[in-house]
């Protein structure tokens, strides 16, 4: 548990949040002219989003897939 004032909490919100979400503190108490007013808390469940790799073996390469170079370059004329 951590207790902070107002003005510190609008100045270092994020790293409020961040102690939170690192599970440094459970719970975050604001406070005015000393007298806890607010509690901060993490919201229950699962928090983690994994991005990368989300779509392994879900998409196979087709076996022509380069083969559209050809057909544009044949449609422009140039060299790819």
């Amino acid at each position: 548990m951590v207790q902070v004032n107002m003005l510190e909490a609008k100045t270092d919100l994020s790293k409020l949040v961040k102690l939170l979400e690192t599970k440094q503190e459970d719970v975050v108490y604001l406070a005015r002219k000393g007298t806890p007013v607010v509690q901060l808390t993490l919201i229950p469940g699962n928090h983690e989003c994994k991005r990368i790799g989300v779509a392994k073996g879900k998409f196979r390469v087709p076996d022509d897939f380069d083969n559209w170079d050809k057909e544009i370059e044949a449609m422009f004329g140039g060299d790819l």
